[in-house]
């Protein structure tokens, strides 16, 4: 028998059992080019976009490579898309000029959203604190709402953990960490302002997280008087006499008044106990240059280390 000449196509066994829903959904995880004006901020997004040099940089690698990773978005109800994964690559492409990005649009629940937001930005730099201490709180609560009890192990006895054992566990960090984070969010703005800034240390932060607001005002107010931020062993003091009762304005004002002792004597360092470290040629203003160097990296490690 001769051949039709035509070509046949059979229906694959998976486009038979596929329902039309699926076959959407697979359609949707597909990348669109999505108008920027589609595109809306995750709602309660704790992650600053700032216009900084990072961002320059990210701008110019998008006017030449274009957005090499695609942002992740859902639908909203009344039209458009939230944004879930892809804030900074948003305004990169605003800056650049561009009209649209690449974006896998998925169909997610508000839990499943907000961790998937919380998670794609903790792996960044720079992350102020009081934007992970929203973050945390954000994903706590999402975790804990979906009731979801994890396994970190492969194991056929698993481990069950505990939400904020899950949020600290991703995180890298202790849950012991995460809610002395999460206790951050307890501060009025204008001291977890100075908490971002340095100007309020993290421990100290967490003690007086526990004050009133009120209480909380009296110490701004005397921070401003002073000119002082309050050492660990004053944040400690003014949280006890909140607890029982007995804090008052002067009180805080006279706790912030106290003359500190200066937290390190005089410390000298001899040409002949340096110059085994540096070349002959080295100024002692060099000298100096790369010891504050490498003492800032060690600070730095040694912030981490108490975060685990």
């Amino acid at each position: 028998m001769k051949s039709s000449g035509r070509n046949i196509s059979l229906t694959s066994y998976d486009d038979l059992f596929s329902t039309e829903e699926t076959r959407q959904a697979d359609a949707r995880e597909q990348i669109q080019q999505i108008p920027l004006s589609e595109l809306h901020p995750f709602r309660d997004h704790p992650f600053r976009v700032v216009d900084d040099d990072r961002m320059m940089e990210t701008v110019e690698s998008v006017k030449e490579y274009g957005v090499l990773v695609p942002a992740i978005a859902r639908p909203l109800e009344d039209g458009g898309y939230e944004i879930v994964a892809g804030h900074r690559r948003k305004r990169a492409c605003e800056l650049a000029g561009l009209d649209t990005m690449p974006v896998i649009v998925r169909d997610l629940d508000d839990d499943e959203s907000v961790i998937i937001m919380v998670d794609s930005n903790l792996q960044r730099e720079n992350i102020l604190p009081s934007e992970r201490a929203k973050a945390y709180q954000m994903k706590l609560e999402a975790i804990k709402h979906q009731g979801a009890r994890r396994d970190l192990t492969s194991s056929q006895v698993a481990t069950k953990l505990r939400a904020d054992q899950v949020v600290g566990a991703e995180a890298g960090v202790s849950k012991d960490v995460v809610h002395r984070y999460i206790r951050l969010n307890s501060l009025e703005q204008s001291l977890r302002d100075k908490v971002d800034s340095g100007e309020l240390a993290f421990t100290p932060a967490v003690e007086l997280s526990y004050l009133k607001p009120e209480e909380q005002q009296w110490l701004q107010n005397a921070l401003e008087v002073t000119q002082q931020t309050p050492s660990l062993s004053q944040a400690q003091r003014i949280k006890k006499e909140s607890k029982e009762g007995t804090l008052s304005e002067q009180g805080v004002m006279e706790i912030m008044s106290e003359e500190k002792k200066p937290l390190y004597n005089s410390v000298t360092l001899s040409h002949d106990t340096l110059k085994k470290y540096f070349p002959k040629s080295y100024t002692a203003k060099q000298m100096e240059k790369v010891i504050i160097k490498l003492l800032d990296n060690w600070l730095r490690n040694r912030q981490r280390a108490q975060e685990r």
